[in-house]
C-alpha cells in the first residue's frame, strides 16, 4: 500500500466532518465524528476489519522498533512551544493518547481520565503529562522505559472510551465551550506541567468548543503525529 492510499481517505472524510460541524445535523455529525475517529485509531477500537494508520505504526513498533527516532510532527508547524523536534516512535502514541484521554474525559465529559497510577506503572512511564516539553535526551530516556504492549492496551482503552463519549454528545454540548475549572483540572491532575511548552495547551483547549475538540485533538491531532512515522515502515511505499 502507498502512503497516500492510506492518508487520502482520512483527509477527505475529515473535510466532510469539518463541514458537518458547521451545521446542526447531529446525526451526520455523530456519524462522521465516529468514522474519522475510527480511521485514526487501531481497528480494535471500533471493530474495523481493515488496518488503520495506527495499526501499521503500532505493528512496526511491536516488532522492537518503539525507539526508532522520527520527526515529532509531519506538518510544517512552528514547534517553538515544544521541547524536542525528534522523538522515539513510542512517544507519538503516548503523546497522542494522553491528550485524547485528558480532553475526552475531563473536558468533553467532565469525568475521570482513564490514566492512573496503575496504568503508569504498567506502561513504565516516567511522566504523567503529555510529554510536550521533553528535550531530546529526556524523550529518549522516556522511550527506553516504555512497555509498548501496555501502552497499546492503554491506547485501546482510551479509544473505546472516547468513542462512547463522542457518540453521546448533544448538539448543544458540541457547540458549547467548557468551564475554566474543568480545564484547570488537567494541570491539577498532572496532565500538563507548568513549563510554558506544556501549559500553553490549557489556553488552546480552553478556547475550543467541544466541536473544536472533535477536530483537534480527537481526530486531526493523530494526523499531526502518525504520518511522521510512516517513512520508517517498509510495508508502505
Amino acid at each position: 500500500m502507498k502512503k497516500e492510499e492510506l492518508l487520502t481517505p482520512i483527509r477527505e472524510k475529515y473535510d466532510e466532518l469539518k463541514k458537518a460541524l458547521e451545521g446542526t445535523d447531529i446525526g451526520k455529525i455523530r456519524e462522521l465524528t465516529l468514522e474519522v475517529h475510527d480511521m485514526v485509531n487501531t481497528a480494535e477500537v471500533s471493530g474495523r476489519s481493515e488496518k488503520t494508520i495506527a495499526d501499521y505504526v503500532l505493528e512496526y513498533m511491536l516488532l522492537g522498533n518503539q525507539n526508532v527516532i522520527v520527526p515529532r510532527e509531519n506538518y510544517e508547524t512552528n514547534l517553538h512551544y515544544a521541547g524536542t523536534k525528534r522523538v522515539p516512535m513510542c512517544w507519538q502514541f503516548w503523546h497522542t493518547y494522553r491528550i485524547e484521554d485528558l480532553v475526552s474525559n475531563i473536558l468533553m465529559a467532565n469525568q475521570n481520565q482513564i490514566f492512573n497510577e496503575e496504568w503508569q506503572e504498567k506502561i513504565g512511564a516516567s511522566i504523567t503529562d503529555t510529554g510536550n516539553a521533553l528535550e531530546f535526551d529526556e524523550a529518549v530516556a522516556f522511550g527506553e522505559g516504555i512497555d509498548i504492549f501496555a501502552l497499546r492496551d492503554y491506547m485501546i482503552a482510551v479509544g473505546k472510551n472516547t468513542r462512547c463519549i463522542l457518540d453521546n454528545l448533544t448538539l448543544d454540548q458540541i457547540q458549547s465551550m467548557v468551564p475554566e475549572e474543568w480545564v484547570m483540572r488537567i494541570l491539577e491532575e498532572g496532565g500538563v506541567t507548568t513549563d510554558f511548552r506544556s501549559v500553553w495547551l490549557l489556553v488552546f483547549w480552553g478556547r475550543l468548543t467541544r466541536g473544536g475538540m472533535i477536530l483537534t485533538p480527537m481526530t486531526d491531532h493523530h494526523m499531526m503525529h502518525l504520518p511522521a512515522c510512516l517513512n520508517n515502515l517498509p510495508i508502505l511505499g
